[in-house]
Formats: C-alpha cells, sequence, structure tokens
C-alpha cells in the first residue's frame, strides 16, 4: 500500500511516500480502505522524534481517518464489511489502509462527506474527553478555549455552545476571532492586543471562566489560575509556550481550583470505546442537525504531506488539514 513512510526525525522533509505492508486487523480490529485522513499537531510532535507511538502501535503517522470497512477481526461484533466509518488509529492514518480497535470507530454522520468525517475523531475524543468528562463542564458555565481558531479551538466552542455553556475563546488575529464568534464563543479575545483576564472578568461580572481548555502553558498557566472562577477547573492538553512553570498555589487553594491534564493516545481502548459512545449518543446529533461540524481549512494529497506540515505548523489556517487518501 502507499503510505507516508518516516525513515528518520526532522522537519517536514524526512515524511517520503513509499511502498509499505498493508496491516492485518487484530481480532477486535477492523481494517479501513482510507479516503481521508486528519493531520493533528501531535503528529508534527512524532515527527520531529518526540512522540513515540504506545507499544503495538504503528509508526506510521495519522491518528485519525475516515473511509470504508474492507476487512473485520474475529470478535467484531458492530461492523461489517462496506460499512463508511471514521475512527481514531492509534496511528498509521497516513496510508492507504490502516486497522482500528472496532470501539473506536464511529459511522459517519449524516450530510458529511468522508473529508469532514476524517476531521472528526482526534479533535472531537480530545474535547469530550477533556471538557465534558474530567472538567465536568455543566450547562450554564462559562468555558475559555484558548487556540480557539485550532481544530480544537472550534470543536470545543461549538459543542459547548450547542450544550449550553458561556464560551469565550482566544485567538491570535480578528479574522480568527470572528470565526471563533461565529462558530459560536460569545465573545473572542485578540491575544496579541487584549488581556484575556481582564476581559473574561468583565464579561462575567468577576466570576471568571468555570473551565479553561488550554494547550499554550508557559505564562498562560499563572493568568489561567487569575482567571479562574471558584472551584473553577483548568484543563491543560499542551503546552506550546513550554511546560516548566513556577506557579503561586495559594490563589489555586483559595479559589478551590482543580488543575489537570491529560493525552489522549495511550489511553486504554476500553476507555476510548466509552468516549465514542458518548459522542455517539450527544455530538453525532448536533453534527447530523447542522448544528456543529468540523471546520476544514485545507485538503492536501499524500504527495503533498510536507506542505501540509507546514500549514499547520505557520499556524496560518482556522480549523483542520485533511490529506486525501
Amino acid at each position: 500500500m502507499r503510505a507516508i513512510d518516516l525513515p528518520k526525525y526532522g522537519g517536514p522533509e524526512v515524511m517520503q511516500v513509499a511502498d509499505l505492508p498493508k496491516p492485518e486487523p487484530a481480532a477486535d480490529e477492523v481494517l479501513i480502505k482510507v479516503a481521508a485522513s486528519g493531520i493533528n499537531r501531535p503528529d508534527i510532535v512524532q515527527r520531529q522524534g518526540f512522540y513515540p507511538p504506545p507499544p503495538g502501535a504503528s509508526p506510521i503517522l495519522g491518528l485519525e481517518v475516515a473511509g470504508e470497512i474492507v476487512a473485520v477481526g474475529e470478535e467484531v461484533k458492530r461492523w461489517k464489511l462496506g460499512d463508511k466509518v471514521c475512527a481514531l488509529t492509534n496511528g498509521g492514518g497516513y496510508a492507504e489502509y490502516v486497522t482500528a480497535p472496532e470501539g473506536q470507530c464511529l459511522p459517519i454522520p449524516a450530510g458529511l462527506s468522508e473529508i469532514e468525517a476524517a476531521a472528526l475523531p482526534e479533535t472531537f475524543f480530545t474535547v469530550w474527553s477533556n471538557v465534558f468528562d474530567r472538567a465536568k463542564l455543566q450547562n450554564n458555565e462559562i468555558l475559555l478555549v484558548h487556540g480557539g481558531s485550532s481544530g480544537i479551538g472550534t470543536t470545543a466552542i461549538q459543542l459547548a455552545s450547542q450544550l449550553g455553556a458561556r464560551v469565550f475563546a482566544t485567538a491570535g488575529s480578528a479574522e480568527k476571532c470572528k470565526a471563533c464568534e461565529n462558530l459560536g464563543a460569545e465573545k473572542a479575545i485578540n491575544y496579541r492586543e487584549e488581556d484575556f483576564v481582564e476581559i473574561v472578568k468583565k464579561a462575567t461580572e468577576n466570576h471568571g471562566a468555570d473551565v479553561i481548555l488550554d494547550m499554550v502553558g508557559g505564562e498562560y498557566v499563572d493568568r489561567n489560575i487569575r482567571v479562574a472562577a471558584y472551584d473553577g477547573r483548568i484543563v491543560n492538553i499542551a503546552y506550546l509556550q513550554g511546560a516548566s512553570v513556577e506557579v503561586n498555589m495559594l490563589p489555586v487553594m483559595l479559589k478551590r481550583l482543580t488543575l489537570a491534564g491529560s493525552t489522549l493516545r495511550a489511553r486504554s481502548a476500553a476507555v476510548k470505546a466509552e468516549i465514542a459512545r458518548s459522542l455517539e449518543s450527544k455530538a453525532w446529533p448536533l453534527i447530523e442537525a447542522g448544528k456543529v461540524r468540523p471546520q476544514v481549512a485545507a485538503e492536501f494529497t499524500l504527495e503533498q504531506v510536507a506542505e501540509a506540515h507546514r500549514l499547520l505548523e505557520s499556524g496560518k489556517l482556522i480549523g483542520k488539514i485533511v490529506l486525501k487518501v
């Protein structure tokens, strides 16, 4: 099969289209003929050599796909040949074929193309597990999303606003802020020009944010503590500005804050299957009703994978990038 090989770690140019062995599904897995694969920041980190795949996972990049099931393991119960699915993979998505545990597959929502469906799993699993399962965002609570124009950000804004939360977001340009507001944010804050702590506190009558989803880290850690509401929950899923910071724990204690963090890839298949079922029952109806939609910013072919990675690293996009396989 055609796939993206990673013969060494480094910049986008190290990735090559190669003829690699087609995988075989395990007893509890399906084999998917890939129509499209989503590109995510963990792919970049793995390409650079800092995010090794878990034991047993494919070394090929790619954590989410959409396509058609062409083989099933003997223990697979739900899926059959010809089913169209999108799936959270443990690796291997940048290829013509990939295996995935059956519990990590979801039906392609009605009304979505395979290109759009390939942009769903990684971001939707991440947002649901962190914002709704871990931080337990409730109706009428206030969510602050950093990186609001990213794939994670656009997903969090849409889901939270549709499920009854007030949403604020940060982004790096007027265009990105406008996009966040069009997706459901009450106010998007240009972090290059405005202080999100001051603006969120003023807009909420000094209440602050009940839940904060942060992928920035660095100086944002202290500012998140300042803007958090009493009993607030702060969840970090990445540290683009650095993971090592000095934290004054006194306001954490006085405000009864919860500081949390997580990664998705290393979690068990059972946990991921549980997230998938929550998404299917609570998020998929919103997608099929047209109230939530993956934001696909650009499409590339396998041969253009280096260009796709460069675009993601530049930050000059709103939403997700998808590889057409």
